[in-house]
């Protein structure tokens, strides 16, 4: 499946410390959502974190459709749907890709060593998501 070009304003959008809001599918069809850090590679998919297992997380793996919406406020917001592209359930790797994302959201791009620490003990598992759809709403 090929990705929707983003528009310059998109990508820019992207590379901002926004949260993400993640919408998955409970194995009764039930939504469910959750609030995570992203980020967005070259490559144009979204990369995002969990600590392994948790309900989204086991959703994605089953079923790999998922619905984002990355708010700047309640007004300006990039909605994106997709589906999981690959799974990275190498732990050291995850724990790298938790690490980046905290240094990505802190202030000034470190990471204190106790939070690094906790991360590294962590069961870990990255999404590399493919953008299908854009839901422009960056006008306010």
């Amino acid at each position: 499946m090929e990705s929707p070009t983003l528009l310059p304003a998109h990508a820019a959008f992207l590379g901002g410390r926004h949260f993400a809001t993640v919408a998955t599918l409970d194995e009764d069809g039930a939504p469910r959502q959750t609030v995570v850090w992203y980020a967005h590679l070259d490559d144009g998919r979204v990369l995002i974190n969990s600590r392994h297992p948790r309900r989204w997380c086991s959703n994605l793996i089953r079923d790999g459709r998922v619905a984002l919406a990355i708010t700047e406020n309640p007004y300006r917001w990039l909605g994106l749907t997709g589906t999981v592209d690959e799974v990275i359930d190498d732990v050291e790797r995850a724990r790298d890709d938790i690490v980046g994302l905290a240094r990505r959201y802190s202030e000034d791009g470190s990471v204190d060593p106790e939070t690094e620490a906790a991360f590294r003990s962590q069961p870990r598992v990255t999404f590399l998501i493919r953008i299908s759809g854009v839901h422009d709403h960056l006008e306010g």
